[in-house]
């Protein structure tokens, strides 16, 4: 193999960061969006929403370029239960340079590892990320 996998670190204050975020006491759906910087191959902030459903995240994400998402999503359950499962949500969109999808799937793990999340999911197409599909995925998790 002539190109060895490259895995990034991530940024100090970014894992602070979601840290924190993980321990939030709103109830409102909110997302971390984090890309990578290629020239210091660190996993970096990109973006912070609050109050964002599932259908305005994925208008936040680039439809060509790869993300990760740690989404705090408000889920109602068939029996009236609600719960805030934290999401990491990966976003490599077809039509990605191959270089980059290897940069970001090489530094997936290492980056769910140190955010210590169970509900990892991935996206091809930035239209999949839609409600229905999140609500299904989480199905599975019941």
């Amino acid at each position: 193999m002539s190109e060895s996998l490259v895995v990034c670190d991530v940024d100090g204050d970014l894992v602070k960061k979601l840290r924190e975020f993980r321990f939030r006491k709103e109830t409102n759906n909110a997302a971390i969006i984090m890309k990578i910087d290629k020239d210091r191959q660190l996993v970096i902030l990109d973006e912070e929403h609050e109050d964002i459903s599932p259908d305005d995240l994925k208008d936040e994400l680039p439809e060509r370029q790869p993300r990760f998402v740690v989404y705090s999503y408000k889920y109602q359950h068939d029996d009236g239960r609600v719960s805030y499962p934290l999401c990491f949500i990966f976003s490599s969109p077809v039509g990605c340079k191959p270089e980059q999808q290897m940069m970001y799937a090489g530094s997936k793990n290492k980056l769910v590892q140190t955010v210590e999340l169970t509900k990892v999911f991935e996206i091809r197409n930035t239209e999949d990320l839609t409600e229905e599909w999140l609500r299904e995925k989480l199905g599975f998790f019941r």
